[in-house]
């Protein structure tokens, strides 16, 4: 009789404990546990105590696979020291006096004017700004808006008119002959506005990637892409934010993009070319005064594969020369 009656006790004991582990283990059930990119660890929540588990739960831990969208997360690259770099330039750039600052895209349109004429002024704005100082095509915008820069206005000005308006931004005949063609596009197919997607902007002549990223961002407000001229492209490399050199402004957009959290990507155009415009020179960067002198790779060096005879026009451009036979004679 005593038999008979411990065995169901036990029986009992026994099922309430396999119940106990099969329901509280995380490796026991359908969604099993999993270490976010965050840090945070999902378990499935029975309702019953986990005291008794904690000893298998850490024998069991080092099996747990870190997971990212359902894969084994990948190592992610990104530059040593890029935060604290990034920190600098904020700091150096604090007081927004390029001339980026003052006469870019961002301060070259008519604020009162309908917003398909503002977007227009800033699309113009960009295509001159092609190999062109912000100084002069700040002065050839203000001349547009003078005469009148409309679509409809610029289709219906002859090209010799143009080309006064615009003289003298870099290849301005070229830039006279994108700007009725772009126009003339805009007017037909897009009733005087332009287009809202990077895909569309680019399919107009003269409209690159770096143009038509700084128009979503400038003029729709949206932020597609970074926009990667000479300046950006020449930083980005001096500082090491490429995980190899890249040869040219649009593998640096994508070098960039790679690793750089988006909610950056609008603020790193200005941010870099102020400082390129400001410190770091194409020609004799001003390393001494640089806050990223000592976590620079390139401080102290310039080396013509990081310079571009397009961002030394004028008096720089002697310098440039003078650069380039000193380092291949």
């Amino acid at each position: 009789m005593l038999l008979a009656t411990v065995r169901p006790t036990c029986s009992t004991t026994v099922s309430y404990a396999f119940h106990c582990f099969k329901m509280t283990s995380p490796y026991f059930v359908e969604s099993t546990a999993v270490i976010t990119r965050s840090g945070n660890r999902t378990v499935p929540h029975a309702g019953l105590p986990l005291l008794p588990l904690a000893p298998i739960l850490r024998r069991r831990r080092g099996q747990v696979k870190v997971e990212y969208d359902g894969k084994v997360e990948p190592k992610h690259w990104e530059p040593p020291d890029w935060s604290k770099q990034l920190g600098h330039v904020r700091q150096m750039r604090s007081a927004r006096d390029a001339p980026v600052d003052i006469m870019g895209a961002e301060k070259c349109y008519d604020t009162h004017a309908p917003d398909e004429v503002r977007r227009y002024q800033v699309l113009v704005s960009l295509m001159l700004s092609s190999q062109t100082r912000d100084q002069v095509t700040s002065a050839a915008l203000q001349r547009l808006r003078a005469h009148g820069c409309t679509v409809d206005n610029i289709v219906n000005t002859d090209d010799d008119t143009l080309g006064q308006l615009i003289y003298p931004v870099g290849f301005w005949r070229t830039k006279v002959k994108y700007l009725k063609q772009t126009s003339v596009i805009l007017q037909r197919e897009f009733r005087g506005d332009i287009p809202n997607t990077v895909e569309g902007l680019v399919r107009l002549p003269g409209v690159g990637p770096k143009m038509a990223h700084l128009a979503m961002d400038i003029a729709w407000h949206q932020v597609s892409g970074i926009g990667v001229d000479t300046h950006v492209h020449r930083i980005s490399n001096r500082l090491g934010w490429t995980r190899a050199g890249t040869k040219n402004p649009e593998e640096t957009r994508k070098a960039l993009e790679d690793w750089l959290p988006r909610d950056l990507w609008s603020e790193i155009n200005w941010l870099l070319v102020g400082f390129g415009q400001q410190v770091c020179l194409p020609v004799n960067p001003l390393c001494s005064v640089c806050l990223n002198k000592h976590s620079c790779p390139s401080g102290g060096l310039v080396t013509t594969a990081l310079l571009d005879p397009t961002d030394c026009q004028g008096p720089n451009l002697s310098l440039w020369i003078e650069c380039t036979l000193s380092l291949h004679p």
